[in-house]
């Protein structure tokens, strides 16, 4: 059973179950966009995305699992709701984490091999919890993440188009985060023609955004 999770200005809180523990940073910096082209003419038609996907994490750990584990989850969600689309995941905190507040740990999840590395710290024992069963933590991801799905999502969704055309995105690339990125769509509505200019799409922590 998927764990509660609490977002109070981006910390985020999941169920303790483990002893303390120290960092043990060991996956190297993921290259935002190494992967991808140069920019194109805008040529790429986008399909029009079904209902919105399923992004959850499966299997989820139990309650009695390692406190490593259940944080490595929680990162699984996260790396998932920034691709906006559903997709292959991984990801791994190292083994003697534990939920001390202050404990600093570097973590590590993947999108269909695409690395992203985490700063996570812990923080207090959620109040709300009157057996102090959850701890809020702090998670940074090094780089973000752009889906041609995650896309499509939100420019049919906001716009409303007959159809969207952008330059080439792949079908999950790393992008910076928070950052235009390389890549740029024009929606385009019902009897109207592409214009050719588009707007930049920016990888965030809560998917693809247009603006």
């Amino acid at each position: 059973m998927r764990l509660r999770i609490v977002i109070t200005l981006g910390v985020a809180g999941l169920l303790a179950t483990g002893c303390g523990g120290k960092s043990d940073p060991s996956a190297a910096d993921a290259k935002a966009s190494a992967s991808a082209p140069a920019p194109a003419a805008m040529a790429q038609k986008l399909t029009r995305p079904a209902a919105s996907p399923e992004l959850e994490p499966s299997p989820s750990p139990a309650g009695s699992a390692p406190f490593s584990e259940q944080l490595a989850y929680e990162l699984r969600a996260k790396t998932l709701k920034m691709a906006g689309a559903p997709g292959r995941t991984t990801a791994q905190c190292p083994k003697k984490t534990g939920a001390k507040k202050g404990t600093k740990v570097t973590c590590t999840t993947t999108y269909e091999g695409l690395g992203i590395r985490w700063e996570v710290t812990l923080g207090d024992k959620a109040p709300w919890s009157a057996t102090g069963d959850y701890v809020s933590y702090e998670a940074t991801p090094s780089t973000g993440i752009l889906t041609r799905d995650g896309v499509a999502r939100v420019l049919y969704g906001n716009f409303g188009p007959e159809y969207v055309l952008c330059n080439d995105i792949p079908e999950a690339v790393l992008a910076p985060l928070n950052a235009p990125s390389r890549y740029s769509c024009e929606p385009v509505g019902k009897g109207k023609k592409p214009t050719g200019h588009g707007t930049p799409v920016r990888a965030t922590e809560g998917g693809p955004r247009a603006y």
